[in-house]
């Protein structure tokens, strides 16, 4: 295995990174969704979960250097947020197709861009952007409660996700991969409880390990990785917003591997949303 001193060498530019990280996550999470009908969400995301820790683990070795006092705070708040984050998306995913929890997710990050601003124009792009969710959400043509159901847990992992990229960025000041690793860790011990109690003896099939091991790599180990190194050299600001073509991905994702079709009013949403993100970090 790469060594992670030999992996720090060639680190990509954290524009790339973000990049691959989306990409490579989408492209997981679209995976991770064939495991429903025989975990459910919450067991899909435990099974991954205890993939990825081991990954990390394995490939950072963080035991061999002591964690400083100081960082000790910090990552657990970042395991935390990373455990919450990625609960609530998977319970999202079960009731919404991939590429609209994703964009209604996405509120999160735009949320951590245009914080703290004063300019008058980070009111444009905070309309755009809930123009996009009312469009998506559509209130008024709901039959069920499902579907609001679904996109409130979209919106809640959005919220974890503006904590995860604030935890993130103070975790990350310390050593990137052993931060990765030990948050892994912290979010598997969440989850851990939840995936037990819904899926049960059902997490031990062993037909199910190919496909959740392939989730973890995609979807934990090597993005957040990617996020990680990234999350060192940029300002939270410019990391929430250089993610916003992560709908895009997610919808496209759905679509060639899931067949989740989108109607052509929650394509222009979703182009609102993302559209929101990217005037945001332009204006910054």
């Amino acid at each position: 295995m790469t060594s992670p001193a030999r992996l720090s060498r060639f680190e990509p530019p954290p524009i790339v990174s973000i990049i691959l990280a989306g990409l490579i996550l989408q492209g997981g999470a679209s995976l991770a969704k064939t495991l429903f009908p025989a975990l459910g969400g919450p067991g899909a995301v435990t099974l991954r979960l205890i993939f990825a820790s081991l990954m990390m683990l394995a490939l950072w070795r963080p035991w061999r250097t002591p964690l400083e006092p100081s960082s000790r705070g910090p990552i657990l708040r970042y395991g935390l947020a990373l455990g919450a984050m990625n609960l609530t998306f998977y319970l999202a995913l079960e009731r919404t197709p991939l590429g609209l929890a994703v964009a209604l997710e996405f509120i999160g990050p735009l949320g951590v861009a245009v914080a703290g601003s004063r300019k008058p124009i980070d009111l444009v792009w905070v309309a755009m952007a809930a123009a996009g969710v009312l469009v998506l959400v559509n209130p008024l043509k709901q039959t069920g409660s499902g579907d609001l159901i679904g996109y409130a847990l979209s919106l809640g992992a959005g919220a974890f996700w503006a904590l995860y990229i604030l935890a993130g960025k103070r975790a990350s000041a310390f050593n990137p991969g052993h931060a990765s690793a030990y948050g892994m860790l912290v979010a598997c011990a969440l989850v851990l409880p939840v995936g037990l109690l819904t899926a049960g003896a059902k997490l031990w099939t062993p037909s199910l390990w190919p496909i959740a091991l392939a989730v973890a790599l995609l979807t934990s180990a090597l993005p957040y990785s990617l996020e990680m190194t990234a999350m060192r050299r940029l300002s939270s600001r410019v990391f929430g917003v250089l993610m916003s073509m992560d709908p895009a991905i997610a919808a496209l994702s759905g679509f060639l591997v899931l067949g989740e079709r989108l109607s052509p009013p929650q394509i222009v949403a979703i182009g609102l949303i993302m559209a929101a993100s990217v005037g945001a970090v332009l204006k910054s």
